[in-house]
């Protein structure tokens, strides 16, 4: 419900909704199809968007310290961020794994590493986010794990796992199994949480990474749409109807600086998403029809020149996410161009967020971009300029043929090669960069992580292997490869060897065994 409306500061009334009536099809009412002006009624006049600070690095330890910081401070839900390890189906102490536990994100081996990396969490009352993609299944099944202990039944777990392994063979590169058997397993997450963690957001399908790898606004949210349209059809294939699944799918973008094209994309792709739903799939529910989404300030425009200047770039960017209608935002902190962000740095980007939830008028009235000339023109020509890709990969045979012919990742490719010569030209103006310059850059102290965690992390599986049951291990892997080899939900038999303290690498291998790994093949 919407709060009482607003006043300005000359002590004006702000009215929580402006425009005709009735409204212009193409933008219809907040709340109602197509969904251009927001996908509630209220937006952020009734309560902020939630702000969802992404972290993750060391031991499970250091980042639940960070977490319980970040709550502290005011984060209303929590976004984990995984080592390359974990991303990749691996344990800490594999070959593979060396020199890179614990670097980008949190190493998580087992249920008891997930159990210290939420302890003191609440898990009934913080909803949190996990940027999990090959091994999602697993990483959700621990969460869930961790829950039981916690004596939080499953029915009030909330969150969302990223569960997108499409764009990691477009743009990321962290998968693990050929695209064949990974739709399966996202299909499989689908079902499961249906049954057993209904509150639960099933996937966030995401055009950040392809943004962060160079992408246009048209292309990601094309791609990211795609990409959705194939998870649709996989879920239909496995025998699900459409509303009984689409009210949970959930997306991810970016947030650039270049704010009136960002507002416009992401206006957009809502009433391109609704249109879909609609009438290619038959989605009767409302909720199945609209395109909830998470954003995320972007990290490629941080620069570790002058790093303190990425504060105003964020600033701007988290206003395009907000003036767009996201229902939460991670902001960046400025030092992350040049290593894991400091308390301080974090703490700072979570200010960020709340100045404007708190000290600005832009929650006080829904979508007041609507009915500006510039901006309902660009929303028109990113629509069309999107449709037109979509059309191009539906040529090609939908996503997942485009994907093995290369078709995404060589256009994103063109466009990333193009602004790199624009900004080594100086075409492309970047503050601090190739204009505005100092001679001499001031000192910085990075976040170090200490290169000893590889080491105690080791120990860790070791004394767990010697500990645990391996009968009962070597069992419950025998139920999964079963059920891998069939037709069976693999979820099931994956949380009996993770609660047997299976480590994530043991249960990735399994699968890896039955499904094999995917090998890129360069064609387009």
């Amino acid at each position: 419900m919407a709060a009482e409306p607003r006043q300005s500061e000359s002590g004006l009334p702000i009215a929580p909704l402006y425009g005709p009536e009735p409204p212009a099809p193409a933008l219809g009412r907040p709340g109602e199809y197509p969904f251009t002006r927001g996908v509630y009624p209220s937006m952020y006049t009734g309560r902020p968007w939630t702000m969802r600070q992404y972290a993750g690095f060391g031991t499970a330890a250091e980042s639940n310290a960070r977490y319980r910081q970040l709550i502290a401070g005011g984060t209303t839900g929590l976004s984990v961020a995984f080592d390359l390890p974990t991303q990749m189906g691996y344990d800490s102490d594999a070959p593979l794994a060396a020199g890179e536990v614990g670097k980008v994100g949190v190493a998580i081996d087992s249920v008891e590493d997930m159990g210290v990396l939420l302890e003191g969490i609440p898990l009934g009352e913080v909803s949190t986010s996990m940027t999990i993609n090959a091994p999602a299944a697993l990483l959700l099944l621990l969460l869930q794990l961790v829950g039981e202990a916690q004596g939080v039944a499953a029915h009030r777990l909330t969150g969302t796992v990223q569960n997108d392994v499409l764009k990691e063979y477009i743009a990321r590169g962290t998968y693990i199994f050929p695209p064949e058997p990974s739709l399966r397993l996202v299909a499989d997450v689908f079902k499961y949480c249906r049954a057993e963690i209904p509150r639960w957001n099933t996937i966030s399908i995401s055009g950040y990474h392809m943004a962060e790898a160079g992408a246009d606004p048209a292309q990601e949210i094309a791609f990211t749409l795609a990409n959705g349209i194939a998870y649709v059809r996989t879920a239909l294939a496995a025998g699900m109807a459409v509303d009984d699944f689409a009210p949970r799918l959930s997306f991810f973008f970016v947030a650039r600086t270049t704010l009136l094209e960002e507002v416009a994309k992401f206006r957009a792709a809502r009433r391109i998403w609704a249109r879909i739903m609609r009438d290619t799939f038959g989605a009767r529910n409302p909720k199945s029809q609209m395109l909830r989404f998470h954003t995320q300030t972007a990290g490629v425009q941080l620069t570790a020149q002058q790093p303190e200047v990425n504060l105003a770039r964020v600033t701007v960017q988290a206003l395009a996410a907000v003036l767009g209608g996201t229902q939460s935002l991670h902001t960046n902190s400025f030092d992350e161009a040049i290593a894991l962000p400091t308390e301080k740095a974090a703490r700072l980007a979570l200010r960020t967020q709340q100045v404007l939830a708190y000290e600005s008028d832009v929650t006080a009235t829904v979508d007041p971009f609507a009915g500006s000339y510039a901006v309902e023109a660009m929303t028109d020509e990113v629509e069309a300029a999107v449709l037109g890709l979509l059309e191009r990969i539906e040529e090609l045979g939908g996503a997942v043929a485009a994907i093995e012919q290369g078709y995404q990742k060589a256009a994103i490719e063109r466009t990333a090669y193009r602004i790199q010569q624009e900004t080594d030209a100086g075409e492309r103006t970047v503050v601090g960069v190739n204009r505005f310059q100092q001679a001499v850059e001031e000192p910085y102290q990075p976040l170090r992580v200490d290169p000893a965690i590889e080491a105690r992390q080791a120990g860790r599986l070791a004394r767990l292997r010697a500990e645990r049951d391996r009968s009962a291990v070597d069992r419950a892997l025998r139920g999964l490869r079963r059920a891998a080899e069939g037709s069976d939900n693999v979820l099931y038999p994956m949380k009996e060897a993770l609660a047997a303290r299976a480590t994530l690498g043991e249960v990735s291998d399994a699968l890896r065994q039955v499904w094999g790994m995917y090998r890129p093949v360069e064609r387009f």
